[in-house]
This record gives structure tokens, C-alpha cells and sequence, in this order.
């Protein structure tokens, strides 16, 4: 049974950093790519990151690109997202999945996890 079980999110004040970890467990984890997307309250799940199964390709959505970087560790089966100068608009629920492309496009993704609150305050 493929799992992805997120973590680190929390509150922080704008400006702030968080950083977020997906342990998978379930699958071979360096076969897959690796991506992270968000879903604001009232708004559609978008793309933030996504990292190549080897680690050395790594592609970021506009609003986060300079801000946020993803990375893994197939060692340890666990891909995170590290997020600097955080802003109130970042505030979601931040998923990780797992596809078999390197993609942006949420529909290319097969295993999810559950999310983890990211809430940046003003």
C-alpha cells in the first residue's frame, strides 16, 4: 500500500520559513518524480514544485520560484520543500505526490498524501 504522509507544516508570520517533509513509503521511491501543489480555501489544488527521480532536475511554479526549494533523499525515502520569505498569500493545504513524469499538471500525479496546513499570518 503506497503512502506519502506530509509534515512541518504550521504558522508562521510573513516573512518567516517553514519547512515541509513527505516520507513515502509503499513504492520505489526513486523511480518516481516527485511534486508538491497547494489548495487554497475556495480555490483550485496548483502546482508548486516538482524534482526529477534522480534529484538534478528541478522545475517551480512562478509565485514560489527564488522563495521555495524542493529537494529529496532517496536514501530515506522523503522529499521537502523548504520555504523562505513566506507570504500570507502561500497559505494552503500543501500536498506531495508521486507520477510517473516529471509534470506540473496535476492530472500526471498518481499517489497523493493527505496535506499538512501551511497558514502565513499578516
Amino acid at each position: 500500500q503506497v503512502q506519502l504522509v506530509e509534515s512541518g507544516g504550521g504558522l508562521v508570520q510573513a516573512g518567516g520559513s517553514l519547512r515541509l517533509y513527505c516520507a513515502a513509503s509503499g513504492l520505489a521511491f526513486s523511480t518516481w518524480n516527485m511534486g508538491w501543489f497547494r489548495q487554497a480555501p475556495g480555490k483550485e489544488r496548483e502546482f508548486v514544485a516538482t524534482i526529477s527521480r534522480d534529484g538534478t532536475s528541478t522545475y517551480y511554479a512562478g509565485s514560489v520560484k527564488g522563495r521555495f526549494t524542493i529537494s529529496r533523499d532517496n536514501a530515506k525515502n522523503t522529499v521537502y520543500l523548504q520555504m523562505n520569505s513566506l507570504k500570507p498569500e502561500d497559505t494552503a493545504v500543501y500536498y506531495c505526490a508521486a507520477g510517473s513524469v516529471d509534470s506540473a499538471t496535476r492530472n500526471d500525479y498518481t499517489y497523493w498524501g493527505q496535506g499538512t496546513q501551511v497558514t502565513v499570518s499578516s
